[in-house]
C-alpha cells in the first residue's frame, strides 16, 4: 500500500526519532527529547487503540519494592547493586511527580503494607529479622526509617503479621497515562496509534520501518522501548510476564485503603474507587505467563478468588466488576536496557514490573542517550 501525495507531504514525511512503543518509557522518552531538541521532529508508534503491554493495565503502585521483594532482590543480585535498583526506583517516581504533578497521577500517600500469613512464616521470620538493617540500608537515600511493624486494622483473617512502608502510594493509572499523551502532543510530539511495526532496516541513511498492511515509514533514528513485546518483535533478551488483575464493584463503607503486598510480591491489592483491585498469581505458573497473550487464566483468577474471600474481605460480601491481563518485561538482569543497539537504534527496556516506578527515568536516560 503506498502512501499518497497529500499524505506523504504532510503527514507521514520522515521523522527525525520514532519511538517505538506508547507506554510510560516510549512516551517519557519523546518529551525528554522534545525538551532536549524542541524543533525536532518526533513520531511514536503504537500498536494498539491504546498503549499496549502493561502501562494502561498495571495495578498503579507506585512502589519499589516490599520487604520480601528487596530481600529476594539481594539473594539474587546482592545488596549493592540492590540498594541501587531501589534509589533508581525511588528517582524514577520522583522524575513522574515532577513531570506531571501528584493532582495528574492521581497520586495518594496511604503507606505500602505487606502481609504474612501463617502459610509464609518462614519469609515472614526473615523479613522482620532483617528490617532493622534493611531500613540502616535505606537510610541515605530516605533520610528516614522505611519500614515498621503495623497493626492489622483493615480486617484482614489468617494474617500473622503486618509490615508497612510510610513511601510506598498509590496512582492513577489512567489518568497518568493521559497526562503523559497530552504533554507530549502539547509539545508537539505526534502519536500514531494502531500502527504495529512488523520490521525495520536500514536503507542509505535512512531507516525504514515496515508497518502491518504493507506501510512503510522512514526515519533519521529509531527507539525501541516495547518491553514486554521487544522479544517477540525484536529478539532482545527481555522475556514477557503476564500481570492478571480484577476489580471489585463498589464496596459499600470499605475501611481499606493502601497498596498490599503478598507472597514476596507475587500478589497484590488497592483499594481505588470504593473498589478492591487484586492482581498476580504468576508465581502459579511461571511457564504459561511467559506470554504475550493478554488472557486472563481460570487457574490464577481462581486463586485471587480465593484470598479476597479468605484473607482479604472474608466478612464482606463483593462481586467482580470486570478483569484483564498486561503484559511487564522482565529478566535474570534486575536493571532496565538503556543502551545503543546499533548505529541509529536505541531501546529501553526490562523494567522488571516496576513501569510505574522506573519507566519516566528510564526515558529520560534514554533520551540523554541520544545525540543528533
Amino acid at each position: 500500500m503506498n502512501f499518497s501525495y497529500w499524505e506523504n507531504k504532510h503527514l507521514v514525511k520522515v521523522s527525525e526519532f520514532t519511538i517505538i512503543g506508547s507506554g510510560i518509557t516510549g512516551l517519557s522518552t519523546a518529551i525528554f527529547l522534545k525538551k532536549k531538541y524542541p524543533d525536532s521532529n518526533i513520531r511514536v508508534l503504537e500498536r494498539g487503540m491504546t498503549p499496549w503491554g502493561a502501562s494502561t493495565k498495571n495495578a498503579g503502585f507506585a512502589c519499589f519494592g516490599s520487604i520480601s521483594e528487596i530481600l529476594s532482590d539481594i539473594d539474587h543480585v546482592g545488596l549493592d547493586q540492590t540498594i541501587e535498583l531501589v534509589e533508581k526506583r525511588w528517582k524514577g517516581l520522583l522524575t513522574l511527580r515532577e513531570l506531571l504533578g501528584d493532582q495528574n497521577i492521581g497520586l495518594l500517600n496511604f503507606g505500602g503494607y505487606e502481609l504474612f500469613t501463617s502459610e509464609q512464616k518462614h519469609i515472614e521470620t526473615r523479613c522482620l529479622e532483617s528490617l532493622e538493617q534493611l531500613n540502616s540500608e535505606l537510610q541515605h537515600i530516605f533520610k528516614d526509617q522505611v519500614f515498621s511493624i503495623a497493626t492489622n486494622s483493615f480486617g484482614f483473617k489468617q494474617l500473622s503479621s503486618l509490615v508497612v512502608n510510610k513511601f510506598e502510594s498509590q496512582i492513577d493509572t489512567g489518568l497518568m497515562m493521559f497526562n503523559l499523551i497530552h504533554l507530549a502532543k502539547e509539545l508537539g510530539v505526534e502519536i500514531n496509534f494502531g500502527c504495529e511495526v512488523l520490521d525495520y532496516q536500514k536503507k542509505n541513511d535512512q531507516i525504514q520501518i515496515q508497518l502491518a498492511g504493507g506501510m512503510t515509514l522512514e526515519t533519521k533514528q529509531l527507539l525501541i522501548c516495547t518491553n514486554g513485546f521487544a522479544k517477540q518483535d525484536f529478539g532482545f533478551d527481555v522475556k514477557p510476564a503476564r500481570a492478571q488483575v480484577l476489580i471489585t464493584k463498589p464496596i459499600q463503607d470499605l475501611k481499606i485503603k493502601g497498596t498490599f503486598h503478598l507472597e514476596e510480591g507475587y500478589y497484590y491489592f488497592r483499594n481505588i474507587d470504593d473498589r478492591i483491585l487484586f492482581g498476580g498469581g504468576r508465581n502459579l505458573d511461571f511457564e504459561g505467563e511467559t506470554t504475550t497473550e493478554m488472557e486472563t487464566t481460570e487457574k490464577i483468577m481462581s486463586q485471587l478468588n480465593t484470598y479476597l474471600k479468605t484473607v482479604i474481605l472474608p466478612n464482606t460480601p463483593y462481586e467482580i466488576d470486570y478483569s484483564w491481563a498486561g503484559i511487564m518485561g522482565v529478566g535474570q538482569e534486575k536493571a532496565p536496557i538503556i543502551k545503543q543497539v546499533e548505529e541509529q537504534v536505541y531501546c529501553g527496556l526490562r523494567l522488571g514490573g516496576m513501569g510505574v516506578a522506573i519507566g519516566t527515568l528510564v526515558g529520560k536516560e534514554l533520551a540523554d542517550l541520544v545525540k543528533r
